[in-house]
């Protein structure tokens, strides 16, 4: 028998036969393995929430007793390296990219609450949980994709940075009161409790995040950290994955109480995304240069769902439904992001109306 090295623990010798595990290569699989989750993240919300919602109907008290326990330990490996990600020392740029800030902050927190109480009343009228989901959906704007669907389109990446970085401050300090006014007296929503679970939720692994960012920073300096980058996303999405199977298991007698209903969520979802595209992007055009119009769009079109489904999950006076949207949002945004870059590089880029495009696509397939 060959003798192998064992990096990670050392050699481990049994009827003179090494078995082998290196730890570099392990770490290897480990970062490909995490990578890959987020870039499939669509695929793997759909498979974790079929599969909640089915082991839901099997588990019982006591395995749900233990999935709620998990919940804020899954809660922080979702959100804490998300935070490593965000740079929130991009604020200081706001002065420089105003004009596009400004739009996002409008957008996000004057049309986008219209737009989602408009919906939540001609599609919820008889399910407030549902309209709770939608209106945190609405709430909390832009996410870590954002970045980087605005660099594939050819935006202005600075500028997305730092619209990213205001408008999640501005989240977190004015949610609650938002949340106060829309949602109904008969809900019991206590603002208050909204705020200390805010600073459980985000705040501390915002802080955490940060300050992991900048040891890491000094250790590996700016080429090093973009390659972690990556496996921090991965991080997130597992923490995702875990979550959405986690949620629907708990709430999966509620939601499947009346599946039609359920169901029916996706078209306000599809709606909502799809006008706050067209405000964004008319805005954009009408008032910013080409790149900054490109960074407008998905600082409101993209919406910071991981941290919404963190919300909902852990808070106790939100009702257990609300995260039906949430999840399904999941299915919705990461395609919308690719459908605006392959707009901007093969009918923008191009010099095409959309009728043209849609003509030489038919065309070509034909």
């Amino acid at each position: 028998m060959s003798t192998c090295r064992v990096e990670l623990y050392g050699s481990y010798n049994t009827h003179n036969t090494l078995l082998a595990w290196d730890g570099r290569g392990g770490h290897r699989v480990i970062r490909r393995g995490l990578r890959g989750l987020k870039s499939n993240l669509l695929y793997v919300v759909v498979g974790s929430l079929v599969a909640g919602l089915a082991f839901g109907g099997v588990a019982g008290p006591e395995t749900k007793g233990l999935l709620r326990a998990a919940v804020v330990p899954i809660l922080f490996l979702m959100i804490y390296p998300m935070m490593i990600n965000i740079d929130l020392q991009e604020v200081i740029n706001v002065r420089k990219h105003a004009a596009a800030v400004g739009l996002s902050l409008l957008v996000n927190f004057g049309v986008a609450p219209l737009v989602a109480v408009g919906l939540a009343r001609l599609f919820f009228a008889g399910s407030v949980e549902y309209a709770i989901g939608l209106y945190f959906i609405a709430l909390i704007p832009t996410s870590g994709m954002t970045a980087a669907w605005t660099g594939l389109a050819g935006g202005d990446l600075e500028a997305a940075l730092v619209a990213m970085a205001v408008n999640l401050l501005a989240a977190v300090a004015i949610l609650p009161a938002y949340l106060s006014v829309l949602v109904p007296a008969s809900v019991g929503f206590d603002p208050t409790a909204l705020y200390r679970q805010l600073a459980q939720v985000v705040v501390v692994p915002m802080v955490a995040g940060n300050l992991t960012r900048r040891g890491l920073l000094r250790r590996y300096g700016p080429e090093g950290f973009k390659r972690l980058k990556p496996t921090f996303g991965g991080l997130s999405s597992l923490g995702v994955m875990l979550i959405v199977f986690v949620a629907m298991t708990l709430r999966s007698t509620q939601i499947l109480a009346d599946p039609v209903a359920s169901a029916t969520t996706i078209a306000p979802l599809v709606a909502f995304y799809v006008v706050i595209l067209l405000v964004g992007s008319g805005l954009g055009r009408l008032l910013l240069d080409t790149e900054r119009a490109i960074a407008l769009v998905y600082a409101t079109s993209m919406r910071n769902l991981s941290i919404a489904l963190a919300i909902v999950v852990a808070a106790g006076a939100v009702p257990d439904a609300a995260v039906l949207p949430i999840a399904l949002a999941y299915v919705i945004q990461p395609p919308l992001g690719a459908v605006y870059v392959h707009y901007r590089r093969d009918v923008v880029a191009e010099g095409l109306s959309v009728r043209e495009a849609i003509g030489r696509l038919v065309s070509d397939r034909g």
